[in-house]
């Protein structure tokens, strides 16, 4: 499932549960410019699934078609089939990874990213006998995730740890090169997907 397809899967899902929502406040939930906003609702009111309507003081109902319903129940089918693919392909990885970890003798790893990745991260943990003794990550610092305080990944250095499991999507090679030349070795990183 593409960028374009989950945003407009989002969009018909906040113009069915609220029919006024403002192109603003579409934009904020769903972290976009609000141009680019405007060019989707044009564009899917173009294909048909919804209908514009001018309501009191300048504003503007939406209001979803037959078409439309149609177009997010595909939508919905097709993101939950590519989350589920996902999980399964992320659990496998971690399964190889953290066995190869157990077979070396490892037990303590740190988790470099809270996000969805590192929650499937935690539960494949669990079928071990290793332990999480830290979660990094520079957007989050100081927040918590899962039980624990997320810290600034130059605290790496100073943890005794046998892996760094990278549980960022789609930039763990970025995150990587970042470790490798803070002198962590490349044997010590894993990356998930």
């Amino acid at each position: 499932m593409d960028h374009q397809d989950l945003r407009t899967l989002r969009i018909l899902e906040e113009i069915e549960n609220s029919h006024t929502p403002s192109q603003r406040d579409l934009a904020k939930k769903l972290n976009i410019s609000l141009g680019l906003v405007n060019a989707f609702i044009k564009r899917l009111a173009h294909k048909g699934y919804f209908k514009i309507t001018t309501i009191p003081r300048n504003r503007v109902a939406y209001m979803l078609t037959p078409k439309g319903m149609a177009e997010k129940t595909r939508l919905t089918y097709e993101f939950i089939h590519f989350s589920f693919q996902f999980y399964r392909k992320a659990r496998t990885r971690l399964q190889e990874i953290f066995s190869d970890l157990e077979m070396q003798g490892g037990g303590q790893v740190i988790f470099y990213g809270a996000g969805e990745l590192a929650e499937i991260a935690y539960i494949s943990l669990q079928e071990t006998s290793m332990k999480l003794i830290a979660v990094v990550d520079e957007q989050k610092i100081g927040e918590r995730f899962l039980g624990m305080d997320i810290r600034n990944p130059d605290s790496i250095k100073g943890m005794p740890f046998d892996k760094i499991i990278i549980t960022v999507m789609n930039s763990g090679n970025k995150i990587l090169d970042s470790l490798l030349q803070k002198g962590i070795p490349r044997h010590k990183v894993a990356i998930v997907n």
